[in-house]
């Protein structure tokens, strides 16, 4: 009955929309290059719909000027580029950005009774995905005026994708020949942690999160002119949110150099901490190194380091790892990140001040928008299809897809 409900549905619009000629607004129109073109009859051209195909005649006018054609009724609907309806264009968005283009077109189908295959769902999602990241480019909003928020957290990381051979050709890697199978994808997130636990730890506040990411370089050398593309983009992802004009600014990172020497740069006032976790993670693989990694011994060594470094006892945490220091490389790889970390690793002080120690929601920032959508089994992506799902991934759990549909079209 829905089925038969929605063709009879389409059926009637079809028939109003091919009844109506108001388009043909007359024998010439201006073309978008300035010159005139001039009507050239009716075109009949297939559309998918929510309620189904439809197949409508439109006014069409020719420029030999410049040798384009256009259809006013196409452009008054929304539907110049695509044979595809604005409410099919949202729901394509919505699964592409979540499942595989394959999973995306039986859903459609399931669902909403629209049927695209796989190929026509990977075009229409990747296209819509560059042009979120070019709205992204163009449009850098901060927040309205009024009272900044307490704190603002601004977290960067970064992982692997699977890519086509074609896209790491000369690239080096850790594959056992030197070559590599993957690209770095960064991700910055932004968000408030006002909320307390039971413990009165910093929990991150409902809705507060924005991500964005590409596979960029956080790289700069002495002769680059501008920042590195990623750094731009964690720059407008920052002013979008407000983020300078929070009383705190807080930068939470894993330890990678480049994501200090991208806050320092950009964000001098902002206050710079290790995650908690990935902190213990290093002591971790120290006792595994010096213990073996099945050593009850081990686990209880690991166990009280990391209950200093939530006490902030750094110094006996150094002290311990010296005595394996000679032997064991790892414990001397851990000794020297807690002496460049060392100012960013005061957890005590940090809690105190009710700030956010973990970069948890970063975590799973990497997780939703770049693993659980980009690196499933079988896939390989090009450089330009992975940012692309990457915009659109990051634009949909960003709440900020609603917003650009109803942004103008330039």
């Amino acid at each position: 009955m829905r089925r038969q409900a929605l063709q009879l549905a389409a059926r009637a619009l079809e028939r109003r929309f091919n009844a109506d000629r108001a388009d043909a607004a007359g024998p010439t129109l201006r073309c978008d290059c300035g010159q005139v073109a001039r009507y050239a009859g009716r075109r009949r051209k297939r559309f998918e719909t929510v309620l189904g195909t439809l197949r409508l005649e439109r006014a069409y006018y020719h420029c030999a000027a410049c040798g384009r054609g256009f259809c006013p009724r196409d452009q008054a609907l929304g539907m110049v580029a695509e044979s595809l309806s604005p409410g099919v264009l949202r729901m394509v968005a919505q699964v592409g950005a979540l499942v595989s283009f394959q999973e995306g077109s039986e859903l459609l189908a399931a669902l909403a009774g629209v049927t695209l295959d796989a190929k026509h769902v990977e075009r229409t999602a990747e296209a819509l995905g560059e042009q979120i990241a070019a709205d992204e480019k163009r449009r850098v909003e901060p927040l309205a005026a009024g009272d900044p928020l307490p704190t603002l957290y601004l977290g960067m990381d970064g992982t692997g994708i699977p890519m086509r051979a074609a896209e790491l050709l000369g690239r080096p890697g850790k594959q056992p020949d030197g070559s590599a199978k993957t690209r770095e994808a960064k991700l910055c997130a932004v968000w408030s942690a006002e909320q307390r636990d039971e413990r009165g730890f910093a929990v991150r506040d409902a809705g507060s999160v924005s991500y964005s990411a590409a596979i960029e370089s956080a790289a700069i050398r002495d002769t680059d002119v501008d920042y590195p593309a990623f750094a731009q983009r964690v720059v407008r992802e920052a002013k979008c949110r407000g983020f300078e004009r929070a009383r705190r600014q807080v930068i939470l990172g894993d330890g990678a150099l480049w994501i200090w020497n991208l806050a320092s740069e950009h964000f001098p006032r902002s206050l710079q901490i290790v995650d908690r976790f990935h902190a213990k993670q290093h002591l971790s693989e120290a006792a595994k190194a010096i213990w073996g990694a099945d050593s009850a011994l081990g686990r209880e060594w690991g166990v009280e380091r990391h209950a200093e470094l939530d006490r902030g006892e750094l110094r006996a945490i150094v002290s311990a790892l010296r005595t394996h220091a000679a032997r064991e490389p790892e414990a001397r790889r851990c000794i020297d990140y807690i002496a460049r970390n060392r100012h960013r690793m005061r957890y005590p002080d940090f809690h105190r001040q009710g700030l956010c120690t973990s970069t948890g929601v970063l975590e799973a920032g990497c997780k939703l928008v770049v693993a659980t959508r980009l690196k499933r089994a079988g896939m390989h992506w090009t450089l330009r299809g992975a940012n692309a799902i990457l915009a659109l991934c990051c634009a949909k759990l960003s709440n900020r897809l609603e917003e650009f549909w109803q942004r103008p079209t330039d």
